[in-house]
């Protein structure tokens, strides 16, 4: 069963299908060997932000809630609770803790995370960490957290091209039942920023904006939207 802090919620659109994969094919396909519980143990997923660290978390505690108690702690927006945010995730079969490096530094929620580490370890669960690098290159108050970190399996995100970009911004939209023609996804890389994040944001807007005007995601009406929104590109 897939269980949540208060107020964290899965992207509905957060699954393996909607993430393209390019060349990072055998990084996907181990996180979705752990979402089916066809491996476990600790890993560790380093990439830069805007890479699609949180999209990937998000789709591994899906998967895995399908069958198993299964939870997705985003630490960025946890911080200000504090380490009890952990409190209660030790009997956690699958457990994905994204954005490790925010709380670092911070010697009570790395003793917290230290504690949790060793209890699923210790049961054969799933943990998952994520961070925008691997453990060696992140300064830890804990040496003994540290330690455990760097033995866990490292997998990384390798940058997509420009065309990988575009398909992966594509696949996004034709999630939400949007078609965006290569012209129109070209101009909205060259515009706007490329955190997948944002652009699954502004895809939600422009889904919205399309849906009231009936109109199909052309450069002209993207323009448009973007400068409703106060995000005008200029050209």
């Amino acid at each position: 069963m897939r269980q949540l802090p208060l107020g964290v919620r899965l992207r509905d659109r957060a699954g393996f299908d909607t993430f393209h994969a390019a060349g990072n094919g055998i990084t996907v396909q181990l996180l979705e060997d752990l979402a089916a519980a066809r491996r476990s143990g600790v890993h560790w997923l380093a990439a830069p932000a805007g890479q699609g660290k949180t999209h990937l978390l998000q789709a591994v505690c899906a998967g895995a809630g399908l069958g198993r108690r299964a939870g997705y702690l985003p630490l960025r927006e946890l911080r200000s609770h504090g380490p009890e945010a952990l409190s209660g995730w030790d009997t956690a079969e699958c457990l994905c803790i994204d954005d490790v490096d925010a709380v670092l530094g911070a010697r009570d929620w790395e003793q917290a995370l230290f504690r949790l580490h060793n209890e699923l370890d210790e049961r054969g669960a799933t943990l998952l960490f994520s961070a925008e690098a691997p453990p060696q290159a992140l300064r830890f108050t804990l040496p003994d957290l540290a330690s455990r970190c760097a033995h866990a399996l490292l997998l990384t995100l390798a940058p997509l091209d420009e065309d990988d970009r575009c398909r992966a911004l594509q696949r996004h939209a034709a999630a939400r039942g949007l078609e965006l023609p290569d012209d129109s996804a070209q101009y909205l890389l060259r515009r706007v920023p490329r955190d997948l994040g944002f652009l699954c944001a502004l895809l939600d807007t422009l889904d919205l904006a399309a849906l009231e005007a009936q109109r199909r995601l052309t450069i002209p009406f993207v323009r448009e939207v973007l400068a409703r929104a106060g995000a005008a590109p200029e050209g």
